[in-house]
């Protein structure tokens, strides 16, 4: 959960006490002893995920105003502290006309390089949900914006990537809370209709008696109190997409004409006397079984055939637990810069406790604890006291417990007898385990131990070498050195593109 700070420093001297200074104060730190280094860090094919750079601005080979010239090419907006002597107040402003945030005098104070590294990082993680919300606004939220590291959410994110391309009409199914409606913008944002507007509506919250003048609007007269002429949902999403949330809550006389505007593509105002074309592509969302509602004769059986051309089934947070830290970190950082509260992590029992919880009212009902927590607490770290409903929910021992995977079918059906599997018991995976001897029953080798350290770690997190330098505890310039000193180079060529695109 720990930022990561780049330090850049030709004094070794320095570099070790800046790195135990950052690290006393929470977040992780890399070292570079020039500007060529940092530079290969920042923008080379193995690219480092920093948050904050500590910047000397004097060096032998490519100084701190050359190194700011070379992010300013790539177009890094990294926060960077310069670093700089007494009396060097001219440079001070050189660099921060260059693109640097903030500076300390050396020697750095810890004070002041503290609140300096808070803010920095603080106002970044602030400025990126800022421009994260206003390509929301403007309907140019794309499929990158999507907080994710799970494998369950590989398949949708594909599948909204093919539907960007078409505009084939998507039913986006899955529970609520988890994110439709994000996907829905993520496809729209992805897709030629981009600079078009994405309207939104909420099929159960319209009156019963509006819905038609809602979707479809209605002439002035038309009814009681239609003082006005109102061109309805479906004329303001015009060369656009409409986002029909909640669509199972439609009642069945909007389905009669929600279904004949798909079908020749223009809509009836309500007291209208012809018909309005309109080109709207339609996304849906539904937390219902509308397969269920179709025969139950709550849900027009042709429409639902409209709809339903290219679904895409959102798993509930519970079935991506590898996304609960991911969202909890994107949420805190968010949430701590708008409050202003000076919270920079969360300890690894909290995020266990909320790795193990079930979270019925999934990622909206995370966020909204993040948020609690983040109001509750006192000092710079989130623990487990700050998620009062999480820790009575959550048995310390389950969070910590091996992962139980149930029986399959396929499984079950290969047993003697098949019908035992609804009584079958639950298959409990062993925790991986490491040997500290060998078959003499020596101590095995240091090297030996590290190396099948680090490559169960980078099998276990799929290769994101970001993530395993961070649970390791080491810089990702450290883990690549250990890569190729323990000839791990080789093991590790599948999980390349995965190290230079994350």
């Amino acid at each position: 959960m720990s930022a990561t700070v780049l330090i850049v420093d030709d004094d070794p001297v320095q570099r070790r006490l800046l790195e135990a200074m950052v690290t006393r104060f929470g977040y992780q730190a890399i070292t570079a002893d020039g500007g060529d280094k940092a530079a290969a860090l920042l923008t080379g094919p193995k690219a480092a995920s920093v948050d904050c750079v500590v910047l000397d601005l004097v060096m032998p080979d490519l100084d701190g105003f050359g190194l700011l010239a070379r992010m300013r090419e790539a177009g890094l907006d990294t926060p960077v502290i310069v670093q700089t002597a007494y009396g060097g107040i001219d440079n001070v402003v050189s660099a921060m006309r260059a693109g640097a945030s903030d500076f300390v005098v050396k020697p750095a104070g810890s004070e002041r390089l503290q609140v300096s590294l808070h803010n920095a990082i603080a106002t970044r993680a602030l400025a990126g949900e800022v421009q994260r919300l206003k390509r929301k606004r403007d309907g140019t939220l794309n499929l990158t914006d999507v907080v994710t590291r799970s494998a369950a959410m590989k398949p949708v994110l594909r599948a909204a990537d093919k539907a960007a391309a078409s505009v084939i009409p998507v039913l986006i199914e899955g529970e609520s809370g988890t994110g439709k409606e994000l996907i829905a913008r993520a496809i729209h944002g992805s897709s030629a209709r981009r600079a078009k507007p994405f309207v939104a509506v909420n099929c159960g919250a319209l009156p019963e008696n509006l819905v038609e003048s809602i979707l479809f609007g209605h002439e002035k007269g038309a009814f009681t109190g239609a003082t006005e002429k109102h061109t309805g949902k479906f004329a303001e999403a015009d060369g656009g997409t409409l986002f029909l949330d909640e669509i199972g809550e439609l009642p069945p006389p909007a389905q009669v004409k929600l279904l004949r505007a798909l079908q020749e593509g223009e809509v009836e105002p309500v007291g209208g006397r012809k018909p309005v074309k309109v080109d709207v592509r339609i996304i849906s969302a539904t937390n219902r079984d509308l397969i269920a509602d179709v025969k139950a004769g709550r849900f027009r059986e042709d429409l639902f055939y409209r709809l339903h051309v290219f679904p895409i089934s959102v798993p509930p947070l519970r079935g991506r637990p590898e996304d609960v830290a991911e969202l909890a970190r994107h949420f805190l950082k968010r949430i701590a810069a708008e409050e202003g509260k000076r919270v920079r992590g969360m300890s690894a029992e909290a995020l266990a406790r909320l790795a193990a919880f079930r979270w019925p009212g999934n990622v909206r009902q995370l966020e909204n604890a993040i948020f609690r927590a983040v109001v509750l607490a006192d000092g710079e770290e989130i623990g487990v006291n700050e998620f009062p409903q999480v820790a009575a929910n959550v048995d310390p021992d389950a969070a910590a417990a091996p992962p139980v995977v149930e029986p399959s079918p396929a499984m079950a059906a290969s047993w003697p007898d098949a019908r035992e599997m609804a009584d079958a018991p639950a298959l409990t995976v062993p925790a991986p385990s490491l040997p500290l001897t060998d078959v003499q029953g020596d101590a095995r080798p240091l090297d030996e131990i590290e190396r099948e350290v680090i490559r169960f770690a980078i099998s276990h997190y799929r290769g994101q070498m970001s993530e395993v330098a961070r649970r390791l505890r080491i810089g990702r310039s450290t883990l690549y050195r250990k890569l190729e000193s323990l000839g791990l180079d080789d093991d590790t060529a599948g999980f390349k593109l995965n190290a230079a695109v994350e």
